[in-house]
């Protein structure tokens, strides 16, 4: 049998075989590579992973020169039509629409997509995670253009979106008490409206409880109060409370940029690990992207109260930043997970953007191994999630698989295959994901969803929210002022 004679979006009826070249197998605590070796799946788990398996099975798929890995875990994972590609080669923020000025918020802010609009971007975005090998997400979107909030509404689409595609999420709408508000060129100050920001984090609660457990498991809630300049303690001591009563992950964005660091500083006179910690609100239920601006003293109490970082280095090193470093991190005893948080929902770019960045913060190879930048984006983000039957193949499991095609013309002549997936390649080379069981992608298709009729959906989606941008932009400057194009354009009449 071949790949192609299984039902896109179904799960194979009985056991089924997978051998390949390469598979990353689990034993003893770490991954292990198995050469020419043999997965069985049966049902939602992985019943067996080693030489040819011995017992019956439905079909056998030999699947060649591929490699088979445990699907990657995405702590942050883009569920947006992607705003942050407007803040790499424009700027500042508060002229290019990324806070919102005085008189834009004196008028009233609105809801700058339909609701229809953000149930498709969630399904978009999923879409486009499955084709990046990503097996489990928590979704993150920008709050820039809403309102104040996410809504449930959106999230329960997003729910069904998971579910019908064939992903597993953590999902809750992002909450928040405050905002930042441009008040004079380069002037930013924060504004709360507690609340608010608390009826926010009750809706996310009573969502969290009705949502657990739906699509056969697949779907999870998860607390996600939007950034630390942004809550209250109120709020954040509540999402804290909840969090331990339900036993739900809470992701909360500090250490990450410096109009935060200054920020919380003017308003509590330290950093936010350290004012987080003064009130007990550390824990190892947290996950804390991104650490870019953590302080030496910001690490020590991450490491201390076992705080999950989820490293996204794409995103920052568009723009010069990156973590300093992922070896101090590792040897303090942080836990390191992965996120995208931008497009393209590229794992495996990531991975080679952390490696190169890991090794230049240190100066050489020391500085992170191969080994540990894959380990990120498997082990790492599963332990966060208290999930070790994700993020490594072995008996008992769940069969959340991506394969990627190392025939693939583009690769370089292979050493080893991580190794040559991370330093030659991109995710465009995962040839088919499987997540609980199910194939939900394979050669670039996802089930019923027309990916290419979406390609030209989301652009003009996010064209009629770019003509809104004047609108909620400080001085209200034309958009071609805002995003002028890298050369002048050739006027040819």
């Amino acid at each position: 049998m071949n790949l192609s004679d299984l039902a896109l979006g179904s799960r194979p009826a009985g056991r089924t075989a997978l051998s390949a070249r390469w598979i990353v197998a689990h034993a003893d605590g770490r991954h292990r590579l198995l050469e020419d070796g043999e997965i069985v799946i049966e049902g939602a788990d992985v019943l067996y992973v080693g030489p040819r398996f011995p017992g019956e099975v439905a079909r056998r798929i030999a699947l060649g020169d591929s490699l088979v890995s445990p699907g990657f875990v995405d702590l942050d994972a883009l569920s947006d039509l992607d705003t942050t590609l407007l803040t790499v080669d424009y700027g500042p923020g508060w002229a290019t629409g990324r806070v919102w000025p005085r008189d834009y918020v004196d008028r009233g802010p609105y809801e700058m997509y339909s609701p229809d609009e953000l149930a498709f971007q969630k399904r978009f975005a999923f879409s486009q995670l499955l084709l990046n090998g990503i097996t489990t997400a928590l979704p993150i979107a920008s709050l820039f253009y809403r309102e104040w909030a996410e809504t449930v509404a959106e999230f329960e689409a997003a729910a069904e979106a998971a579910g019908d595609l064939g992903l597993r999420v953590y999902l809750g709408p992002a909450y928040r008490s405050g905002g930042m508000i441009c008040a004079a060129p380069g002037v930013l100050e924060p504004v709360f409206d507690e609340a608010r920001g608390l009826k926010g984090l009750d809706e996310a609660l009573a969502f969290a409880a009705r949502i657990a457990g739906r699509h056969e498991g697949l779907i999870r809630p998860m607390l996600a109060p939007d950034r630390v300049e942004t809550s209250t303690l109120a709020l954040l001591q509540r999402t804290m409370s909840a969090s331990a009563e339900m036993g739900l992950p809470v992701r909360l964005h500090m250490a990450q940029g410096r109009m935060e660091r200054r920020t919380v500083e003017t308003l509590h006179g330290t950093t936010a690990p350290q004012w987080l910690a003064r009130h007990g609100l550390l824990n190892d239920r947290l996950i804390a992207p991104h650490a870019v601006e953590a302080e030496p003293g910001d690490l020590a109490l991450y490491a201390e109260h076992g705080v999950t970082i989820a490293h996204c280095p794409l995103v920052f090193a568009r723009d010069g930043g990156l973590l300093r470093s992922f070896r101090k991190c590792r040897d303090l005893g942080i836990r390191v997970g992965m996120g995208t948080d931008t497009a393209p929902p590229d794992m495996v770019l990531n991975m080679a953007v952390g490696l190169i960045a890991g090794r230049i913060a240190e100066g050489g190879a020391e500085g992170i191994a191969t080994s540990e930048i894959f380990d990120a984006a498997t082990i790492a983000g599963a332990d966060a999630l208290a999930r070790p039957d994700l993020g490594r193949l072995q008996p008992g499991s769940k069969a959340d698989i991506a394969i990627f095609d190392l025939a693939d013309p583009r690769f370089a002549p292979t050493v080893d295959p991580i190794q040559s997936l991370i330093f030659g390649a991109t995710g465009r080379v995962t040839r088919a994901v499987f997540v609980d069981g199910r194939l939900s992608m394979r050669d670039g298709a996802v089930a019923g969803f027309d990916l290419g009729a979406a390609r030209r959906r989301a652009q003009a989606q996010f064209d009629g929210l770019l003509e809104k941008y004047p609108e909620r932009t400080f001085g209200h400057p034309p958009l071609e002022d805002m995003f002028p194009p890298t050369y002048p354009r050739l006027h040819t009449r």
